[in-house]
């Protein structure tokens, strides 16, 4: 399948755009090409009933949140909860680059989202981020109720970066008698960093994330330490999978992620676990951030919107 048209038109106002590689920039520039990105391909608005910033205990220093309310609720019902981790390489992304696709989440999915601005790289390095979503993860669990919430129906989930951190946060749930999660939505997360799939090598140049771009995002959150071993980065050096919530696992066909998620997926369930995986074949990495611009994003967002819905149903 050659590469989703709406996302072709994309890849090719990138490469006209012929911007420089992120190790010849500076920081605040990559950071604010993100947003620039994000505002481009998806510009509309995204209405939601309420929304809430705030910052909640971290182990280094508060750690911001923002809260999503799909709906108004009776007195006496309480919703799911989903702790959303967002991408970015660890190094860049934040609460408004995923702003939208979160209030998309929480109405599709009919839940409570909690987004985490964890600290990233090369501020503070791993294992920084990995910290923050967890402490995250458990206040959500915690406080739920007291948001209008459910703590028995809570799931974890991210994109890339996020993914990573979900997967992990998922795995410390199960290790350390964290909350009992319902769910983990992987959004072509990236679970080692190796990087000598076929997927790497096949689409490491040309289809929005590059190969140099994450080596330069590794090299920013590890500075040389070695975490391929280390299951607070690599789910998969964990001495067992068992165990672990559902999980619901989205690649794309031509993402250098793709085969380690896939790879993942058959691990879990070999190991027993539940798990759903869907090929966008035609889709990019970051696809799902480009809802103005992709029907293959909007069909991508809606799945994830009905597997949180029946997920996190009562």
């Amino acid at each position: 399948m050659a590469v989703d048209s709406d996302l072709q038109k994309i890849l090719d106002l990138i490469a006209e755009a012929a911007r420089p590689p992120h190790r010849e920039l500076p920081l605040t520039e990559i950071r604010a090409a993100y947003h620039g990105m994000v505002a481009l391909f998806d510009p509309d608005d995204v209405a939601i009933h309420r929304t809430e910033d705030r910052t909640i205990p971290g182990p280094g220093d508060d750690i911001p949140v923002r809260i999503y309310w799909p709906r108004e609720q009776a007195t006496d019902e309480s919703l799911g909860v989903f702790v959303y981790l967002h991408g970015g390489g660890f190094v860049i992304g934040d609460l408004d680059t995923h702003d939208k696709l979160c209030r998309r989440l929480s109405t599709l999915g009919d839940c409570i989202v909690i987004s985490v601005d964890y600290r990233m790289a090369p501020e503070h390095r791993f294992p920084a981020s990995f910290d923050d979503c967890l402490a995250a993860m458990n206040w959500s669990a915690a406080n739920a109720a007291e948001l209008g919430g459910d703590p028995s129906r809570l799931a974890v989930g991210g994109d890339s970066a996020g993914g990573n951190l979900s997967a992990v946060c998922a795995m410390a749930a199960r290790d350390n008698d964290g909350p009992a999660l319902a769910l983990q939505l992987l959004i072509y997360p990236c679970i080692s960093n190796a990087m000598d799939t076929g997927s790497h090598t096949a689409f490491g140049e040309g289809h929005l994330l590059t190969r140099d771009s994450m080596d330069w995002f590794y090299e920013q959150y590890f500075d040389g330490a070695d975490a391929a071993g280390d299951p607070r980065f690599a789910p998969m050096a964990a001495g067992s999978l068992a165990g672990l919530a559902p999980a619901e696992i989205i690649v794309a066909g031509y993402d250098p992620l793709r085969d380690e998620g896939i790879a993942y997926g058959e691990a879990l369930a070999n190991a027993g676990v539940p798990v759903n995986l869907v090929n966008y074949e035609g889709a990019i990495h970051a696809f799902m951030q480009f809802h103005g611009t992709s029907a293959a994003c909007r069909e991508g967002v809606a799945h994830c919107g009905q597997v949180l819905k029946d997920a996190l149903a009562r």
